[in-house]
């Protein structure tokens, strides 16, 4: 074959494979395929390499748009990682114990997490942290205040969509209900978020609490019936883990670093509240 010929018959293939690509609606990989055809070229690799390195394009990109969704899903409040946290200014966590979470066991498990401290002391950080590992795992996460949720689960029992709503509430793999206390709950309301721990808790799907009430005291967190609170309880301990949090507030801290870092002309990196 002349040299014109194989040119020729090389293009024809490459606009073949663009159209096979195209048609695949494999996208990320179309445009990828000059410059890997390119290196592959210069580097000599193998036709094998080359054929992994595009679909690996193709395969990073798919799952950089799941992860998108993901995250958008999630509705977290901030984009906080759990090395954002800085432990050194909290020494009423148990790190290592945090660390244990941070590898999503208690997800596979189906167990719970409650973070149990005042205000201020990092929970809700931690709470979006580990939000964010399991999404980021690709564990359906959704991130809410238990005010909303009760609020939400209120006016879908009034427009007739309770159902919906606990389908809603039921189906990712990590619900992460966040400052549970902060706000007293009427009985209608509790007996709501009641209906979706227990749904959680049948489906062995993990719940993430954070709370500043002691456990001793959640009966005045539920509309004065320690009978909700018991059976609650009784649900997220059953498969749970307790993270105490009694130490310094975070927020004050970030609150007094950022304050020295302007009368210094520094740069901070920002802190969490909760």
């Amino acid at each position: 074959m002349s040299e014109t010929a194989r040119t020729q018959s090389e293009a024809e293939t490459y606009q073949r494979l663009r159209a096979h690509l195209a048609f695949l609606k494999l996208a990320d990989a179309a445009e990828a395929l000059p410059r890997l055809l390119d290196e592959a070229r210069a580097s000599k690799l193998p036709l094998i390499e080359t054929l992994e390195a595009l679909l690996g394009v193709e395969v990073a990109a798919t799952e950089d748009r799941r992860l998108t969704s993901r995250l958008r899903f999630a509705c977290l409040p901030a984009p906080w990682r759990l090395a954002d946290f800085d432990f050194s200014a909290q020494p009423g966590i148990d790190e290592p114990l945090i660390r244990e979470l941070a590898t999503l066991r208690f997800i596979d498990e189906g167990a719970n997490v409650l973070f149990i401290g005042p205000p201020g002391v990092g929970k809700t950080m931690l709470a979006v942290g580990l939000a964010r590992a399991g999404a980021e795992a690709g564990h359906r996460v959704y991130f809410t205040t238990a005010s909303d949720l009760a609020a939400r689960c209120r006016k879908a029992a009034i427009e007739g969509r309770w159902a919906t709503m606990m389908r809603f509430y039921a189906g990712p793999r990590l619900l992460v209900l966040d400052e549970l206390g902060y706000l007293a709950l009427p009985a209608d309301a509790a007996a709501a978020l009641f209906q979706v721990i227990n749904t959680r808790y049948t489906n062995g799907s993990s719940t993430l609490l954070t709370t500043n009430v002691g456990i001793g005291s959640w009966a005045t967190a539920f509309g004065d019936d320690p009978m909700v609170a018991a059976a609650m309880l009784d649900r997220l301990l059953h498969r749970g883990v307790v993270v105490g949090i009694d130490g310094p507030s975070y927020r004050l801290r970030s609150h007094q670093v950022r304050a020295e870092a302007l009368r210094t002309g520094t740069e901070v990196k920002p802190h969490a509240s909760q």
